[in-house]
């Protein structure tokens, strides 16, 4: 079992900045590929950015890219997201996910752990 819980969510302007944390317990979090997903108001949960369980591997959706930065602390049992250049659109719940795999994956259902969300609001 692997509990997570994210932090850093929050109201922000348009152009800024902002860092998400996802902190994890329970079984060994470097054994886990993480990724964040989002969810805004009658949307469907998307994916976000992944990270594989060592760090050398991430993946980001195209919305993101160049925008985002995914990174993980295993001595922290810590992810991490960066978020830049933040747009209106970017508003959303934002989850961290894991799942015991090597590889990232970008659909919702191959992760078997989430935490809670946190709420991300760019203001225009």
């Amino acid at each position: 079992q692997v509990q997570l819980v994210e932090s850093g969510g929050g109201l922000v302007q348009a152009g800024g900045s902002q860092r998400l944390s996802c902190a994890a317990s329970g079984r060994t979090f470097s054994g886990y590929t993480m990724a964040w997903f989002r969810q805004a108001p009658g949307k469907e949960r998307e994916f976000v950015a992944g990270i594989s369980w060592t760090g050398g591997s991430t993946v980001y959706a195209d919305s993101v890219k160049g925008r985002f930065a995914i990174s993980r602390d295993n001595a922290k049992n810590t992810l991490y997201l960066y978020m830049n250049n933040l747009k209106p659109e970017d508003t959303a719940v934002y989850y961290c996910a894991a799942r015991f795999q090597s590889r990232v994956s970008v659909a919702s259902t191959s992760y078997d752990y989430w935490g809670q969300g946190t709420q991300v609001t760019v203001s225009s």
